[in-house]
């Protein structure tokens, strides 16, 4: 792992749900841009000190070294979006395996570059875009590319959060410091962090891409570097429309990540906060709710990405951990030598990561822009 250390925000849940499945075990780690942080981070996680180390360049070459079987397999790199680059592409120099967060990079340049590596090595890299780990999202997903509903017209996507609803940067907030600093974060604030997230969700659902776009973003909090607040209008490679928005002075709202799709013959609606229900609305029958769980109602795919009993809630820590499942056995095919289907991972991958970087291109351009469509270019 690289970053994740003490009194960091994601690394423990990267650790969670990478370990759930009893398929990954944490064999070393640079959990710290500070050395001796780092050393204490590993300590605290009962790691030998060898394989604590100071800094990632140390640990890429260090672990190299090391025998076959003994080295790590793959990273997974839990840093702020400036450092998620060069840890990477040192990886899949040395050829280790990547997790990476999102959004994928600082910029399009990088994410281009992180592609052409990725292709390059072909080396196995995951961006954990943690909602399409939810069951209930693969059965919205299913329901889509059978052809339930049709063909699909109208896209609503949200991801309203409260929590930069006040200057939180000023106040020692250290998310908040670095999500809101563009020299940490990039071109874009909301719209990197959270808007991403809808993008992707939509695209995943769907099955479509975006093709262009109407943006405006705002900043409402006083002294604030990067929007906090955003609105998309999109349309798709269909002919669908869709409408995203996003915002983090929503005060009041948490994670209230929500999708609607409607098609020629109905639609659905999933909501992050109740994660374990699906609602689809037919037009000439009586709406249906699908549960997660061990009903027989849902799909294989959904199904095998639940664990609990009928009845029994799942949620964020297993949608997580499902990516890092998907990944290790890819994983585990790959060093087996039987891996042979790049099309079968299912997980979000390099290109995802692409298409995300250029949707913050091309929002911030339609935003700057006095035309009302800008075309959605990678």
């Amino acid at each position: 792992m690289v970053g994740g250390g003490k009194g960091a925000f994601i690394g423990e849940i990267h650790r969670i749900a990478a370990t759930m499945d009893g398929l990954v075990e944490l064999v070393c780690g640079a959990f710290s841009s500070d050395a001796e942080r780092s050393k204490e981070s590993g300590k605290e996680l009962f790691l030998p000190g060898d394989r604590v180390y100071g800094s990632y360049r140390e640990m890429m070459e260090e672990e190299r070294k090391l025998p076959e079987g003994e080295r790590m397999d793959f990273v997974s790199i839990v840093t702020p979006n400036h450092v998620h680059f060069e840890p990477a592409m040192l990886a899949l120099e040395n050829g280790f395996h990547v997790v990476l967060d999102k959004p994928m990079t600082f910029d399009l340049a990088e994410a281009k570059q992180l592609k052409e590596k990725v292709d390059e090595t072909g080396l196995l890299f995951l961006l954990t875009h943690t909602y399409v780990g939810y069951p209930m999202v693969r059965q919205a997903r299913k329901l889509v590319r059978d052809g339930a509903l049709g063909k699909i017209r109208k896209i609503y996507v949200e991801y309203p959060q409260g929590w930069l609803s006040r200057f939180s940067e000023q106040d020692g907030n250290k998310q908040a410091s670095w999500r809101t600093d563009p020299a940490k974060s990039g071109k874009s604030g909301c719209m990197g962090d959270i808007g991403t997230h809808a993008l992707h969700l939509a695209e995943f659902i769907s099955g479509l891409r975006a093709t262009q776009l109407c943006a405006s973003l705002y900043t409402y909090v006083e002294g604030r570097k990067l929007e906090d607040d955003g609105n998309v209008l999109l349309q798709f490679d269909n002919g669908a429309s869709g409408v995203l928005i996003a915002s983090q002075v929503a005060a009041g709202e948490e994670n209230a990540l929500k999708i609607r799709m409607y098609g020629e013959n109905g639609g659905l609606e999933w909501s992050q906060q109740e994660p374990n229900s699906l609602l689809v609305k037919w037009l000439d029958e009586p709406s249906q709710i699908y549960r997660a769980g061990g009903n027989a109602a849902i799909s294989p795919e959904a199904r095998a990405l639940c664990r609990t009993p009928v009845g029994h809630p799942e949620g964020y820590l297993e949608a997580f951990a499902n990516l890092y499942k998907s990944f290790a056995g890819a994983l585990q095919a790959k060093l087996s030598g039987e891996y042979r289907d790049a099309d079968g991972r299912d997980f979000p991958s390099v290109e995802d990561g692409v298409r995300g970087m250029a949707f913050l291109d091309n929002v911030i351009r339609s935003n700057e822009s006095s035309e009302k469509w800008t075309p959605f270019t990678v």
